[in-house]
């Protein structure tokens, strides 16, 4: 079905809409499967059409899953919790997750795991739910215990990758899975104390409170996401009192951001990514679906669609390396959220305006976003070196006093980070780039 394995960037943006579209549907029908790739009728290039934007006519966030109430880069309102019955497979092996995996007992229940049809699936929020059901199965699979799991059961991988097909996005567990679609109120009426998460890893609250925290974070960057479409405007109209008291709506929902952020923590590594990783070194096998192995990266920090919507706003470059993977990284977001991102890129530049207009007030309103976006930034990297550089040394410390051996390639994939990178040496280059966007007085 194909020859070799292509990097993740010739797989992306739609890594399943690959020549021949045939060989996909002949697959997916054997074994009494069904269209696997139909959803109520509607062809998965019928279930999302992308906005392409006149911002002559301004930027309609509503069309790209953005909730204008409170929830940000969210689904529209909660998500929900349950999907119809005949899943309760998948949903029984998420929820359980962590004590399958604790007990040895994953792989084995998806193996006995019956092969579904996704035609019973509802639109775009069950979509997404069940697309984070099986992330986090698959992800539990591949990495329970020691052995490192190289195929992906047929009843787990074909609806997998149906669904990620739907939805324009790869089949492997991403940042939206664990939080953007990951949560629920514990009480309908609650407020933010009642969050709780609907799956996570072995960990216990640790697990938890990273998603949870996350989740806070991107609901703190909903105001200034919502800011956008008035900045354009106000461009348009060449407004410039709407436009800076826009840019102090992005500047203190950065600030809000990394308040939050500084409850965060990285959980211990979990088997983040089947992409440049030593202990899976052609990758995962996705059976029923391709023949050869597939590379697909772990879920990051840097599959926010929120962060690189600011960086498009700001207009800020990073070094081509570090751009380059960012791009790619856009191909693990929600599909709506890409085509946002890409929105706010081909707008009028903010930043050129702002130079052209000379005004101190408006220059100094653009720099504090900026400054806000470098200080969520320098605190990331604090995060990392505390929770990831600083253990993984005393832990290879540990191994040398005790005379004992330690697993090279595990410690260097926890060093490089949960989503593979070469985390601090990027995220300072990331964070020294946007400190450069800063406009002269």
């Amino acid at each position: 079905m194909d020859g070799g394995t292509p990097s993740p960037c010739q797989l992306l943006p739609y890594p399943l809409l690959q020549s021949p579209v045939q060989g996909w549907h002949h697959r997916t029908t054997q074994g009494g499967v069904g269209q696997q790739l139909k959803l109520g009728g509607q062809e998965p290039n019928q279930v999302l059409k992308p906005h392409v934007p006149d911002h002559g006519k301004g930027l309609h966030i509503e069309c790209y899953h953005f909730s204008q109430q409170v929830h940000g880069f969210h689904l529209k309102a909660t998500p929900p919790a349950e999907l119809p019955d005949y899943y309760s497979p998948w949903m029984r092996l998420a929820a359980d997750l962590p004590h399958l995996v604790e007990g040895g007992q994953l792989r084995q229940e998806v193996e006995k795991m019956p092969l579904l049809s996704i035609q019973q699936l509802q639109g775009h929020r069950q979509l997404c739910l069940a697309h984070a059901a099986l992330g986090f199965i698959t992800m539990g699979y591949a990495w329970q215990g020691a052995g490192r799991q190289m195929s992906l059961p047929r009843a787990l991988a074909v609806p997998f990758c149906a669904i990620s097909e739907l939805l324009g996005m790869p089949p492997i567990l991403v940042y939206a899975d664990c939080v953007l679609a990951n949560w629920k109120k514990r009480e309908p009426l609650g407020c933010v104390e009642n969050l709780d998460v609907l799956f996570s890893f072995p960990g216990g609250e640790s697990n938890k409170g990273f998603f949870l925290v996350s989740l806070l974070v991107e609901l703190a960057a909903a105001s200034g996401i919502k800011a956008i479409p008035t900045i354009f405007n106000a461009m348009l109209h060449h407004d410039l009192s709407t436009l800076q008291t826009a840019l102090q709506d992005v500047a203190a929902s950065l600030r809000k951001m990394a308040e939050v952020a500084m409850w965060l923590f990285l959980p211990s590594c979990f088997g983040s990514s089947w992409k440049d990783n030593p202990l899976m070194p052609e990758g995962l096998v996705y059976e029923g679906v391709w023949d050869h192995p597939r590379q697909y990266a772990g879920g990051s920090a840097a599959q926010s669609s929120t962060i690189q919507c600011f960086d498009m706003l700001l207009g800020i470059h990073h070094d081509p390396v570090d751009e380059e993977y960012l791009i790619c990284m856009r191909d693990y977001m929600p599909a709506a959220h890409r085509a946002f991102i890409q929105a706010v890129a081909s707008g009028p530049s903010l930043r050129q305006f702002v130079l052209a207009a000379g005004d101190t007030d408006l220059t100094a309103a653009f720099n504090k976003c900026v400054s806000s976006l470098v200080a969520l930034r320098s605190y990331h990297i604090e995060v990392v070196v505390k929770y990831i550089t600083i253990p993984a040394g005393q832990y290879q410390e540990e191994q040398k006093q005790r005379g004992g051996c330690f697993h090279q390639d595990l410690l260097g994939l926890c060093e490089r980070g949960t989503g593979g990178t070469g985390f601090i040496q990027f995220l300072k280059a990331i964070r020294d780039n946007t400190q450069k966007a800063h406009l002269a007085d």
